[in-house]
């Protein structure tokens, strides 16, 4: 498998393992996981901003449940992704817009995927032909 593709495949597990793992445990236990001390103790990523400015409340079911299930999306992706990597594209491209909000680390981690699905592959041979 292509390096790019493998690139893809590790961002998608890592953005899809820790927002299914986070969202999971805040509608367990109440809450996601936050730095115990320092400055930031207590506090959410700058996400949170973003979604209180749309209306919504960051530490509510709606938003638990939306990063469960883009979580799940993610996983999903990534395993179309390798049985049907057309259609798995798609998945995969959808899974990252949809997750641009999740500043800083999962905009930054959805950039890359986006930008790397975007890539043009490099075509294969066939064998038996003029230059291979």
């Amino acid at each position: 498998m292509h390096t790019l593709k493998w690139i893809v495949l590790v961002l998608a597990l890592l953005q899809g393992g820790w927002l299914v793992f986070d969202g999971g445990r805040a509608l367990a236990v109440g809450d996601y996981v936050t730095p115990s001390s320092g400055l930031r103790a207590g506090q959410l990523g700058p996400w949170s901003r973003l979604v209180s400015a749309l209306g919504f409340e960051p530490r509510g079911t709606f938003i638990k449940c939306l990063h469960l299930f883009l979580g799940l999306a993610w996983l999903v992706a990534l395993m179309v992704f390798v049985l049907r990597p057309a259609t798995g594209w798609w998945v995969m491209l959808g899974c990252g817009v949809a997750s641009l909000w999740y500043l800083p680390v999962g905009t930054i981690a959805s950039l890359i995927v986006i930008g790397l699905l975007l890539t043009p592959q490099p075509k294969k041979k066939e064998p038996g032909l003029p230059g291979s």
